[in-house]
């Protein structure tokens, strides 16, 4: 099963699923994360560039995955954990038994997806918005641009809110940079202002759709051809053009939010089951459908 929604280029919207369901928002977060660094940025409260402190990487590295730091995502014992019903490890056993404090090259050499590079990510983001993430997400994005359904899940009981059954018992603490939930109406209408020119400025969308990696197609997925900017997973789908945004999944869902500027849309796709592929070619579809129709 699979609800959707959308926006088009004169910001009409539309929707295929129940009013208000409330969805884990997944890697969907690291763009909202990413988003947030900018605009702390343009206000004067992060350098991007500069090394953190004690780190030969910068803000920029780690928001491209190009820091050179492990992850724990391939962990089997962190999977096993999750699928037990276990209660989240202390930060340290996911760092140690990932090896975090071996670099996998230096910053700037490679690209490797690193769910620890955004938990260092989101210590430097609250620290410089002086409060914690759900209450930056909420001063920087969600409250300029009215979303009100969007908040950081921090429990079991948050994710009792969620719309599918199999979300009861998960706790999002398994997620170490921070796991937003909201609506797939939300979710559009957050990624559609940023990627069309607001919210951030034109100088920042632009690093933000800088693509740092590049790589050819993925068997049984839409991309054609896929890259990796500032928190903004990139690809390109025949037939539409270029695609903005980040997939995500975990144990029992997963989403799909793109914006596709050749055509002016944007989808926030959600489904069961922990793959990305039905969600993302469900998006992908609908944007061909929009399209189409004009």
């Amino acid at each position: 099963m699979t609800v959707s929604a959308w926006m088009d280029r004169d910001e009409g919207a539309g929707g295929d699923g129940p009013e208000g369901a409330l969805f884990p928002w997944w890697s969907f977060t690291k763009t909202v994360m990413s988003i947030c660094a900018l605009r702390l940025a343009e206000a004067g409260a992060l350098d991007l560039e500069e090394p953190l402190p004690g780190r030969p990487y910068s803000i920029l590295h780690l928001m491209a995955h190009r820091a050179g730091v492990r992850d724990y995502g391939g962990l089997e014992s962190y999977h096993k954990a999750v699928a037990s019903g276990e209660a989240p490890w202390p930060v340290a056993r996911p760092l140690d038994e990932a090896g975090a404090d071996t670099p996998l090259w230096l910053p700037g050499h490679g690209f490797a997806y690193s769910n620890i590079g955004y938990l260092e990510l989101r210590g430097v983001l609250e620290r410089a918005a002086g409060c914690d993430m759900g209450r930056m997400v909420a001063r920087l994005i969600t409250g300029p641009l009215g979303l009100t359904s969007v908040s950081l899940a921090t429990t079991p009981q948050d994710f009792e809110r969620i719309h599918w059954d199999s979300a009861g018992g998960y706790h999002p603490g398994w997620v170490y940079h921070g796991c937003l939930m909201g609506s797939a109406s939300d979710a559009a209408r957050l990624l559609h202002p940023v990627m069309t020119g607001g919210l951030i400025s034109e100088q920042s969308l632009k690093k933000m759709q800088t693509s740092h990696f590049t790589g050819g197609a993925i068997p049984g997925r839409p991309w054609s051809a896929i890259g990796y900017g500032l928190g903004l997973m990139q690809g390109a789908v025949q037939g539409l053009g270029r695609a903005l945004g980040h997939s995500g999944c975990g144990p029992f869902c997963a989403n799909a939010v793109y914006h596709f500027p050749n055509t002016g849309v944007t989808v926030a796709s959600f489904t069961d089951g922990g793959d990305e592929a039905p969600a993302e070619w469900e998006a992908t579809r609908i944007a061909r459908d929009i399209a189409a129709s004009r």
